[in-house]
């Protein structure tokens, strides 16, 4: 089973509003999910970001892989380079 940090959609049309989940590569965007992780709000000016990184960290080492998108917001936010610190140690 491949395991997937991602964004799931929510909000109203024209105003989204995106969950920061783990799920299954094969589940649909906004289907099924395993746990939430945070939120994104891109509509606010700037961009709100909330993420639970002891729970992303925990994720990540045990082998889930952040999309693209994920990627970079958990870079913004400092993430990607602690986890980084912690598997060279």
């Amino acid at each position: 089973m491949s395991v997937k940090i991602r964004l799931n959609r929510q909000g109203a049309k024209k105003n989204p509003f995106y969950r920061i989940v783990v799920a299954d590569s094969r589940a649909p965007r906004d289907g099924r999910f395993i746990e939430i992780l945070g939120n994104y709000d891109p509509s606010q000016t700037p961009a709100v970001v909330k993420v639970d990184e002891e729970k992303v960290l925990d994720w990540m080492s045990k082998g889930a892989q952040p999309t693209d998108t994920v990627k970079s917001l958990l870079s913004k936010q400092g993430i990607m380079t602690k986890f980084a610190e912690s598997k060279k140690h």
